[in-house]
């Protein structure tokens, strides 16, 4: 069966309107990208996103009426100006084989390999995270995702207790614990992610290690040896209070989804009680790494 996929661009502070507008009117699936191609990452629900405009990429099945779609969107969005209107029509294919066929098995450090269930790693003494595609964003493809990675691959984590805040599908927890983690709490708000990150925690043999959680629900997370947060600088800035309180005296804070600009205002966010390293840096992102002094 065909389908019918819509993209367009807006301002960012309304993808969560759109959003609600084009699943209200049977969309299967709604993304944001920013303009250059960049998944969005994980901001808190009812945020914006980090481009001031966002495109978005909507699928229907192949009876929706594109023009009926843009005049509704138009008419929710008000003086909105929705730009670069596009409707394609797709040929039905497996859509989840065809996404693999281009995700190709990727290394991370000296042991870590993050490929889908179909790929093979013949690398001795291989760490390999199997991973599909699924429902939340996270395939170490993004620079934050691929810092935060390499970093779990150089850490000493055998016998570590670690939070994966934000989890998302769950590729940092699953990789801290192939890495020798002896447990894990994923946090995040959308139950989707925790979904995902069970999913991907199952396909690995880990789940039985890997305890999940909404941000408001239970159970709350206990302190733990390493707190790793890959989302928006300014979220983190928000959170200041909450990861504080969840990294034990003498643990490590490890921060990503920063811009390289943003790094002083993340640093400051967190106090006295860190000592931050040197920030490491990747195109525009950057990785903080704190241990807890206090």
């Amino acid at each position: 069966m065909p389908y019918l996929q819509i993209a367009c661009q807006l301002d960012a502070g309304y993808c969560q309107l759109a959003e609600d507008v084009l699943m209200e009117h049977g969309a299967m699936s709604v993304t944001f990208q920013d303009p250059g191609g960049d998944p969005v990452l994980e901001p808190d629900p009812g945020t914006n996103p980090l481009w001031e405009r966002v495109t978005v990429l909507a699928l229907f099945e192949s009876g929706a009426d594109p023009e009926a779609l843009r005049r509704r969107l138009q008419s929710e969005l008000g003086e909105v100006a929705v730009s670069d209107w596009q409707a394609q029509t797709l040929r039905d294919r497996a859509w989840e084989r065809a996404w693999m066929d281009d995700f190709h098995p990727m290394r991370f450090g000296e042991r870590l390999w993050v490929c889908p269930s179909n790929g093979r790693v013949q690398e001795p003494g291989a760490v390999v995270l199997k991973l599909d595609p699924g429902l939340a964003f996270g395939t170490g493809t993004h620079p934050t995702t691929a810092l935060c990675l390499r970093w779990l691959d150089s850490a000493p984590m055998d016998g570590a207790q670690v939070i994966d805040y934000g989890c998302g599908s769950g590729i940092l927890g699953v990789a801290a614990l192939l890495l020798g983690a002896r447990s894990c709490h994923g946090v995040d708000n959308d139950p989707q992610a925790l979904t995902a990150s069970r999913e991907n925690a199952e396909r690995n043999g880990v789940s039985p290690r890997l305890l999940l959680s909404l941000t408001d629900g239970t159970p709350a997370p206990a302190p733990a040896d390493i707190v790793v947060a890959n989302i928006l600088s300014r979220v983190l800035i928000d959170l200041a209070p909450r990861l504080t309180g969840l990294v034990r005296p003498g643990g490590q804070l490890v921060l990503s989804g920063i811009l390289e600009e943003q790094v002083l205002s993340v640093v400051a966010a967190y106090g006295d009680g860190f000592r931050f390293h040197q920030p490491v840096i990747e195109g525009d992102w950057a990785l903080l790494i704190a241990d807890r002094t206090g």
